[in-house]
């Protein structure tokens, strides 16, 4: 018979991500999960195999709170809600935005590749990119992408003047997100 679990998988996962969110998730060990839920090890591998399943468990939080995040925006523009998704991000979670961002982390390259071919369809839902090929659509991500990782670096390492609030960052954000998407349209139609 196997053995009884004395925590639920999301009661671990979400031990592990607080872990990961003040310490980085390289930080995850089963034993300070096990110490946040006030527990041995034991329960801990009841639900997880080994501490490498705990932290791909947390990556893929990550992305349902990003996928939360994006669907709780409201700027009017689906383009626009992925832009603000990522700063709100970066401004709640500094440490996992330097996780992510900031070193080569084998975990990221699924979440990368699943979230890309995601947001590209989200982007498709945006009447201001009507018109654009998935192609298109993913330079015009890649490019925001860019400056948005400049963007969220700032934020996560406090390195923005103190006048430059969230609203002020979304408005930098918009900008320069419809400077690409004019830019990409003008050598699209051959301009």
């Amino acid at each position: 018979m196997p053995p009884k679990k004395k925590f639920s998988e999301e009661q671990v996962v979400d031990a592990a991500f607080n872990v990961a969110k003040t310490e980085g998730i390289d930080n995850i060990t089963i034993r300070k999960v096990a110490e946040l839920l006030g527990s041995s090890i034991a329960p801990i591998y009841v639900n997880f195999t080994d501490v490498e399943e705990l932290k791909r468990a947390v990556i893929k939080k990550v992305s349902q709170l990003s996928h939360q995040l994006i669907a709780e925006q409201n700027t009017g523009s689906p383009f626009g809600d992925i832009g603000a998704a990522s700063l709100q991000f970066a401004k709640e979670y500094p440490v996992l935005i330097r996780d992510f961002i900031m070193k080569p982390n084998e975990y990221l390259q699924d979440y990368d590749q699943s979230m890309g071919a995601e947001l590209v369809s989200h982007m498709k839902t945006d009447p201001e990119l009507e018109g654009f090929t998935d192609e298109e659509l993913a330079m015009i991500l890649f490019k925001m992408r860019v400056f948005q990782v400049g963007l969220s670096i700032m934020v996560a390492n406090g390195l923005l003047p103190p006048e430059i609030d969230l609203k002020k960052m979304n408005e930098i954000s918009n900008s320069a997100a419809e400077d690409v998407i004019i830019g990409t349209r003008f050598r699209k139609e051959g301009g």
